[in-house]
């Protein structure tokens, strides 16, 4: 028996909203977003922005198959949370080097891998999809809006991914519209992102020092 379209609709609702828990709150991965806008315009944020997803459909397939539970491994999150760490120290330096330069770079942008090895190494987006990840793909009853909404079908998948492509087209959009508006966007942005990346970058290799014992 099929469901009804306000059932579709609201488990597309709740996928969208699922997305945006992970990718609306501030963090690395909107700092290189950011970072690859303000500094190449719009497309290179949104390529960057592709390599984000790119990485939670990895994560997805592995939830799927019930890989992702491998990551519950202490040495493993360790190794992740150092490996996500470095990265991030190594993107902050990139991005104040970005803010000081006189010229801007205009090439094809590298946004895209570094936001995919920033998705598949990034602590809090591995942690995400060991908990709501799981609960996104394996059938479960979630209460919204006073109604039963069943996740782990279509709808609720086809409302996540949809969810990140919004946000990943609409939030580079908003800076764009920004930097035209504001003197100096650009190199605030920089600095503003690679504080972000030093921040997180920190605390990553201290948890996966404490993890490791060291």
């Amino acid at each position: 028996m099929s469901a009804s379209p306000s059932v579709v609709l609201l488990s597309v609702v709740v996928g969208a909203a699922l997305a945006f828990s992970l990718v609306a709150p501030p963090g690395p991965m909107n700092a290189v977003i950011a970072e690859e806008t303000v500094f190449r315009g719009w497309r290179a944020g949104f390529r960057t922005g592709l390599g984000a997803f790119v990485a939670d459909v990895v994560f997805c397939v592995l939830a799927f198959s019930g890989a992702a539970t491998l990551a519950r491994s202490t040495n493993v999150r360790a190794v992740m949370a150092l490996a996500g760490g470095v990265l991030m120290l190594y993107l902050a330096r990139l991005a104040v080097r970005e803010a000081r330069a006189e010229t801007r770079i205009v090439e094809e942008s590298r946004g895209f891998v570094k936001a995919l090895t920033l998705g598949l190494t990034n602590p809090y987006q591995i942690g995400w999809w060991l908990t709501a990840g799981v609960a996104l793909v394996h059938p479960a009853p979630v209460e919204f809006l006073g109604r039963t909404v069943v996740t782990g079908g279509a709808e609720v998948l086809v409302g996540f991914f949809g969810g990140i492509v919004v946000w990943i087209t609409v939030f580079p959009a908003i800076l764009v519209r920004a930097d035209t508006r504001l003197d100096r966007f650009e190199r605030t942005v920089g600095y503003a992102s690679a504080a972000v990346l030093v921040v997180f970058g920190v605390l990553f290799v201290y948890y996966a020092l404490t993890l490791l014992g060291v």
